[in-house]
């Protein structure tokens, strides 16, 4: 199949699932989300780092171990009720843990004992998993990746990886010492120290040949090894059974074409790029002939996809740029990444769920999983999941047809997200994610990221528009949404112009269309970014006509938290545009925040206060207003994310009470009451964790509600984008 045909057909596989009710094939869906930090010790700061990498289960599939190599620990998930995890406490490793497999109730760990780069040290710790105590230690002379067991648990391999130090020589290999493969025969989940021997690696790859930098292993069904040497683009084959290596060859390069190769603020899927190394990291075997790699890249390379080959080397399969394009069109792409290594496929999970043979590849920047089923031949992309922020490692256990990730970066003490491990289970249903996706225009994706206000499109029931935010800076975009459709797919998107080229200094959080076509947009600022607080004009070919910048009165207590969300009340001379603020100004008292009115006809500006919830912690802002019959609805929120968040709220102003006085005045309250609480379908949507950003809010023509999140354009995100209908009498 050749580059373009494997494009569209991918391109059907994804409209088609648009466009169909889902098939009675069993899909996957998430079940459960686990913050790792729930599993540090009483006497630890419960803002200590963790995180959660190499995941792997034990024999009966009730337990899941994890590496944790910020905490230096492993930790336990009791899943015997998968749907309800339970903490199972963690276990100090004296070390860096760096992978983890299991086996007869033990728990094999790799453990980084290294004093610097330059004196690499490890050791295999045996831990008993009922008691939680380390058995036994081996020495491993010299610092471990990977680690992987054959398929009746009495074998292991363990990849010496000896990294380079990124530090010395702008991270140019050779460095020395050089990196080997250890393999030991294993007994009842436990290992005889004696029994392990080293596999020499030196001379092999074809870049710094004298040193080899095992990054993973894995074992077929004839006992054979498949190990990548990533920074030197080298795949090997070795016979666990005599420690010999078998066979080696090149994992070459790929010409890539429709990608996004800029960082520049705006998502464009038109550039190339020739030659690019794959530099696999994970490798999994598919059967006993084939395997497939994850093109990470880490030193010269990364092709942003997945490679099949045999074990010979030859290339039976090729994704290209595929799989990241798949990513685009569900908002998962990483603008922010382009200028690197784009979605950085990193992890791989392989496994046979009845008669079907999967394999899971999982991308780091991207945050989601791909499901490919295996056919033999060309491999088909059943599924994108959503994971935690940057997924590290995948464990599949067929046997209770679950599927689980292990995702590595904590925000905590930013007051973000915690590291996560996310639980999945394949049955009879329909797919719960992705909720929105984008169509292709003019060959390409449209670039969807960081949904942000939402309006209706005048006497089209269903139809919607929405606008990104500062995540696409080069890039303002205003978004036609199909609703009817399941997903609900982004059939257009305007770009925001002046003077003919895409605006800058734009950060439109608030849309609202007029009837004579045209859009009114409201930005919010940042004097520190040079973004001002304005008001935008937009013709129906997306040309500003107006910029409206705020009055003195406004602009001088201004902080960065400003437009929120615009809509209009009222027609004619009289319609009048209001806008809701994010947060206090330097005018306003603690606890209130202006919704802001301003007539076009007349010029004239007003405001009102709002009264804000109290929260214990973290702030209370507004995120969106929207008019509808006899009411104003108003997002209001806190800033807090998962198990933190508390308040996530629709309230409704009656119109009446809209009674602008002038800036700088004395300004009325208006009273507000609860139409809807969205915390518990941000919980139950895709059983992850609350995503904070609930940003935008709307009724179509017909009078049909919809809400949005902002996915922050996958930046200290997961990149999830939750889109729904909003069923306001649950709560009225």
């Amino acid at each position: 199949m050749t580059v373009s045909s494997r494009k569209a057909a991918l391109a059907a596989v994804l409209l088609a699932s648009v466009a169909f009710p889902a098939a009675a094939e069993p899909v996957f869906n998430r079940i459960a989300s686990f913050p790792v930090a729930q599993n540090l010790p009483g006497d630890k700061d419960k803002l200590s780092p963790t995180s959660a990498e190499i995941i792997t289960a034990t024999d009966d599939g009730n337990t899941l171990i994890y590496s944790d190599s910020s905490f230096g620990a492993i930790g336990f998930i009791d899943i015997t009720d998968a749907r309800v995890p339970r903490a199972g406490g963690a276990l100090m490793m004296d070390g860096e843990p760096t992978s983890v497999t299991s086996s007869a109730g033990k728990a094999l760990v790799a453990v980084n004992t290294s004093e610097s780069k330059a004196r690499p040290s490890g050791r295999l710790a045996i831990v008993d998993v009922a008691t939680k105590k380390i058995e036994n230690t081996c020495d491993l002379g010299g610092q471990p990746d990977s680690i992987a067991l054959n398929k009746d648990k009495t074998l292991g391999a363990i990849a010496i990886e000896n990294e380079r130090d990124e530090d010395v020589n702008d991270g140019k290999i050779p460095q020395m010492p050089a990196g080997d493969l250890a393999v030991f025969q294993v007994k009842n989940g436990t290992v005889d120290c004696g029994t392990i021997r080293h596999v020499a690696l030196t001379g092999l790859g074809g870049v710094a040949p004298e040193d080899p930098e095992p990054e993973f292993v894995a074992f077929n069904g004839q006992n054979e090894i498949a190990l990548t040497l990533q920074e030197n683009n080298e795949i090997v084959i070795i016979d666990a059974n005599t420690a010999q290596v078998k066979a080696h060859f090149s994992a070459g390069s790929v010409d890539l074409s429709g990608i996004d190769t800029k960082r520049d603020g705006a998502l464009k899927f038109s550039s190339e790029s020739k030659g690019v190394l794959r530099e696999p990291d994970a490798v999994k075997w598919l059967d006993d002939n084939r395997l497939v790699i994850a093109n990470e890249g880490d030193y010269q390379g990364g092709s942003r996809g997945f490679t099949i080959f045999d074990k010979a080397g030859k290339v039976l399969y090729e994704s290209g740029a595929s799989f990241e394009r798949a990513v685009a069109h569900i908002g998962h792409y990483p603008e922010s990444r382009s200028g690197s290594k784009g979605v950085e496929p990193e992890g791989l999970e392989a496994a046979k769920f009845g008669d079907d043979q999967y394999f899971f590849l999982l991308a780091e920047r991207a945050s989601v999983v791909g499901v490919y089923k295996d056919t033999g031949a060309d491999p088909e992309l059943m599924q994108l999941l959503p994971s935690g922020i940057s997924p590290e490692g995948g464990v599949a256990i067929p046997q209770r047809n679950l599927f689980a990730t292990a995702n590595e970066l904590d925000l905590g003490k930013d007051g973000g997200v915690r590291s996560h491990v996310m639980i999945y289970e394949r049955a009879e249903g329909d797919q719960a994610y992705p909720q929105i996706v984008s169509a292709d225009k003019e060959g390409t994706p449209i670039g969807l990221a960081a949904l942000s206000g939402l309006a209706a499109v005048p006497g089209k029931p269903g139809m919607l528009y929405a606008v990104s935010d500062s995540a696409l800076g080069s890039q303002p975009t205003i978004y036609t949404i199909d609703a009817t459709k399941k997903p609900a797919v982004i059939i257009d998107a305007l770009v925001v112009k002046r003077d003919g080229a895409p605006a800058q200094k734009l950060d439109i959080e608030g849309i609202a269309a007029a009837a004579d076509g045209s859009f009114w947009l409201a930005s919010e600022g940042n004097s520190e970014r040079l973004v001002p607080q304005a008001l935008y004009n937009v013709n129906a070919k997306g040309d500003i006509k107006a910029e409206i910048a705020l009055p003195r009165e406004l602009a001088a207590n201004e902080i960065r938290y400003g437009f929120e969300g615009v809509t209009i009340v009222g027609t004619g001379d009289d319609a009048t545009l209001w806008m809701a603020v994010q947060r206090e100004w330097g005018d306003d008292e603690k606890g209130f925040v202006k919704l802001v009115s301003y007539n076009p006809k007349k010029k004239e500006w007003g405001a009102v206060r709002y009264p804000l919830d109290k929260t214990e912690s973290g702030w209370v802002g507004l995120s969106e207003i929207s008019a509808h019959g006899d009411s104003v609805y108003i997002i209001e929120r806190d800033n807090l994310v998962g198990d933190a968040a508390r308040l996530k709220k629709l309230y409704k102003v009656a119109i009446s009470e809209l009674k602008p006085a002038k800036l700088g005045g004395e300004l009325p309250v208006v009273k507000k009451i609860e139409a809807h609480d969205f915390l518990g379908e941000l919980k139950t949507a895709t059983n992850g964790y609350v995503l904070d950003k609930l940003e935008g809010f709307t009724f179509d023509a017909s009078g049909k509600p919809y809400a949005v999140t902002d996915n922050d354009g996958v930046s200290d995100s997961s990149g999830e984008t939750l889109f729904f209908p909003v069923n306001l009498t649950a709560t009225n």
